[in-house]
Parts: structure tokens; sequence; C-alpha cells
């Protein structure tokens, strides 16, 4: 699932790639992604891309007084190209959901991109509104992993009693956190991802506030100006625990662990976090303190 570091990624790739041109075309080949009536895609037709922001994990493609606003869930994505094909994609045939053209000053080309998921399991989501604010997901979203200093952090963090890995990920408690830099954020701080939230002393507070700007700054900087094609191979590049079960901790040499859940796993160090201990791989494992 895109995060953090790969949205504003993909909003920076727009901000250099597509501001300044006009929408000539907008291809719908899965209704489903259209989570807004009206506007609708017609009414992006003759409009300048005039910026393009982020929403934790939400990207806002800006167009004047319109926004097209992009969830890619698990597993949508961005693809960006500078000259795509002149037949329109075909509905229900391949991972194309929607596609948006792109003027060319010079007329030889037709850039754009397709908002393409792979997979059965379908998340992708498209809103086309005159303020993001009106997206129920992105009026709930908590202060953004990237704005909050340790003093924030701790406050968010107080009296709550869910797992630490759980309260990183809710987006309407933390935004831009999911499951991949989550586990790396934990590790780098040290921490359990099953201790409870609002147990933390002050220490481990001030390592967590740490390791997210430390992990999500630099997945930041490693991924902006890369090519949209080349940020899903970036981030599991830079990525330390999440996705490396038996392998040894590059830290301490300790064999990377991890807890099965119904739709996605956790990875952890038990020398690094959990004192040694293996958390039990099951979801009704009792917290580790």
């Amino acid at each position: 699932m895109p995060e953090l570091p790969e949205v504003e990624a993909l909003a920076y790739h727009l901000r250099t790639h597509a501001v300044g041109r006009v929408v000539t075309r907008v291809d719908v080949a899965s209704l489903t992604v259209l989570k807004t009536v009206r506007p609708g895609p017609a009414d992006l037709h003759g409009r300048e891309v005039t910026g393009a922001a982020r929403y934790g994990k939400h990207l806002d493609v800006v167009l004047g007084d319109l926004h097209l606003v992009v969830h890619l869930a698990r597993a949508g994505w961005l693809r960006w190209s500078d000259a795509l094909s002149a037949a329109p994609p075909r509905p229900g045939k391949g991972p194309v959901a929607l596609r948006v053209r792109l003027s060319d000053p010079e007329g030889r080309q037709a850039p754009g991109f397709d908002l393409t998921e792979a997979g059965t399991k379908k998340g992708l989501a498209v809103w086309i509104v005159h303020d993001p604010g009106e997206i129920d997901p992105v009026a709930r979203l908590g202060p953004d992993a990237l704005d909050l200093d340790t003093a924030g952090l701790a406050r968010l963090l107080r009296g709550r009693t869910a797992r630490l890995k759980t309260v990183l990920t809710d987006q309407s408690v933390l935004a831009g956190i999911g499951n991949a830099y989550s586990d790396e954020i934990l590790h780098t701080a040290r921490l359990s991802p099953y201790a409870t939230a609002g147990r933390l002393d002050d220490g481990s507070v001030e390592r967590l506030s740490e390791a997210m700007r430390e992990v999500l700054t630099s997945a930041v900087d490693r991924s902006v100006g890369q090519e949209a094609a080349r940020l899903k191979g970036e981030k599991r590049s830079g990525l330390r625990v999440h996705g490396r079960t038996g392998l040894p901790c590059p830290v301490c040499g300790d064999t990377i662990r991890e807890v099965s859940f119904a739709e996605r796993a956790l990875q952890y160090c038990p020398t690094c976090q959990t004192g040694g201990k293996p958390l039990a791989d099951r979801r009704l494992s009792r917290l580790v303190k």
C-alpha cells in the first residue's frame, strides 16, 4: 500500500509533469472507483492542472476549483506516461481503472496518467469534489505524521489503550503511516508493536517521535524526484524489517519474526523490540510489555 512518502512523491511528480497542462479527456474503465456523481469526469475536460497535494495517504490533483482526489488503497497505483495510447482502456480488461489525458503544447504526444489496481480485491477510490473536506475519509484524518512534534505526539497517545501498532496505522488518529512504515518506525524506536500506546514513558515517546521523523523524512527524501514507476522498488530497498521475515536484523543480527493476521502481517526484531521474547503468531496474542 502506498503510504505517506510514496504519495508525497507522486504529488511532487504531478507538480513537476502535469501542472500547467490541460485535461483533454478522462476515460473511466471501472465505474466502481468513482465515489461521486456530480461533478463528473466530463467536468474535468478543459481544466488546467494547477497543483497536486497530499492528505495523509490521499492524493489530490487540483484543477482550479475542482479536485480529483485519489486513495490508492492496497493495490492501486498512478502510472505516468509521456505518450498515452490513443485507444481508451477497455472496461473490465486489464488493471487500468481511470485514465487522464493531458495537453501537449507541441501537439505531438498525449501525456497523462493511469490509475491502476492489481488483484481481485478492489479498494481504489476516486472523488471529484469542490473541496477535499467534503470527502468523509479526508475529513476524519488525524494530524499528519510529519506535522507532529514530541509534545504533540505525547498528547495524541495519552489515555489510549490500543496497541501501539494499531494507533500508528489508524488514519483517524494519525495520518499517513501504514503497515510497512509503522514496522520500520517501531523497529527504529526499539518499541514493541504490542506496547500499550498510552503507557509509554517520556523516553519511549521521545524515541518514537524521533523515529517517525527519521524514517518518514528519509523515505520522502529517497522517493521525491524518482519516476513513478520506480517508487515501489525504492520503498522496498529502504525497509529494514518489514517484508524481511527470516532475514537477519541489520542492527543486531537476530532473525526478523512475523505475526500474521487475516489480511496482513507485521514484522519485528525480538532483540531490538521485545526484550528477546517472540510474539505469539495469532490474532489474540497477549501484549508484550
